[in-house]
């Protein structure tokens, strides 16, 4: 017993270190990280979010885009913000990042310049940390729960339009396609369906689901998941010759409100891509899809706590990052 209580001792120290310095870096972040950086940061980040929002609604789901595009490619370090160069092609070029919102990207950036213009603030907040910020923001502007984020990450120093092939989950996924991309990022089935609830708020295009209304197979031109009445509907919006890119909204019901009428729309057969559909249409997800469909309180709790996962993906320390002057570009 003694020998075991002088090994353990010695241990810690080591294992200290390991946490200190470990590239993983998830260990640093914290609640109230910028307490005594910049003790109202928070507010900052608020008042310039609640300003956007005022302009346009889109505000909403072009951030917490962002946020999912960025974290789920090389983690959470706002290099989808970062603009390409004539040597280098940047995460927001790949053709899956084409339809990312304007509105999205000008939210991080007047919330950068806010926080900037306070000067114990100047260049001490990361791009990262105030788009993790924003996102949460939004979700309780649009009726969502309000949640406290944790912060300390640094901002990446590469972002290649390479890196986010395969990384970002399809319109046409099944549950083992979804569960398998957001395996590789830490993240489990029930932070999935929590996170694709996501679409509750904002908007597609009839291209990226096109096939469901028109050609998806040899005897089911329309997708028998799909209630006849909604792909009526789709038809009517989305006609064979019309401009691909007019934009329809994912949650046909309260389109804009962050709630849980998602999962009603999955068990009414209105989910709007294949990869939402699927989560009530597989039996292995389907309980958590009615659970959650009949219990807001529930959904928001693992909503929550899938949030929190998502931001300590491959969180930026030490030498591994910095603070960007300018969240677009590379200092």
């Amino acid at each position: 017993m003694d020998s075991y209580k002088h090994q353990t001792t010695l241990l810690l120290p080591l294992s200290l270190i390991i946490i200190l310095f470990s590239s993983s870096a998830s260990a640093q972040l914290r609640q109230n990280f910028y307490a005594n950086i910049c003790p109202d940061v928070e507010n900052i980040v608020r008042q310039a979010v609640k300003t956007k929002f005022s302009q346009t609604f889109v505000t909403v789901p072009a951030t917490i885009r962002l946020l999912f595009h960025d974290c789920l490619v090389s983690g959470c370090d706002a290099s989808v913000i970062v603009a390409s160069t004539p040597g280098n092609t940047a995460e927001k070029d790949h053709p899956d990042n084409l339809s990312l919102a304007g509105d999205g990207f000008d939210t991080v950036i007047k919330a950068k310049a806010a926080v900037d213009a306070v000067a114990r603030c100047k260049n001490k907040v990361s791009c990262a940390d105030i788009l993790v910020m924003a996102a949460r923001d939004v979700i309780a502007l649009a009726g969502g729960p309000s949640y406290a984020v944790e912060l300390g990450r640094l901002d990446g120093m590469t972002s290649t339009a390479a890196s986010v092939q395969g990384n970002l989950p399809q319109p046409t996924f099944n549950l083992d396609q979804l569960n398998a991309m957001f395996a590789r990022s830490g993240l489990n089935q029930i932070d999935m369906i929590a996170l694709s609830a996501c679409h509750t708020v904002g908007f597609s295009h009839c291209s990226r689901f096109a096939n469901r209304i028109y050609n998806f197979s040899a005897s089911n031109p329309v997708d028998p998941t799909l209630n006849r009445q909604y792909a009526t509907q789709l038809q009517q919006m989305c006609p064979k010759n019309v401009d691909p890119q007019i934009a329809i909204d994912m949650d046909p019901t309260t389109p804009r409100k962050f709630d849980n009428a998602y999962f009603k729309n999955l068990q009414n057969g209105m989910g709007l891509f294949t990869s939402d559909q699927t989560l009530f249409t597989d039996s292995r997800s389907r309980p958590t899809v009615n659970t959650w469909a009949s219990n807001s309180q529930l959904f928001d709790a693992s909503f929550v706590q899938a949030m929190t996962k998502l931001g300590r993906v491959g969180v930026k320390t030490g030498r591994n990052g910095n603070i960007r002057f300018d969240c677009g570009r590379f200092n």
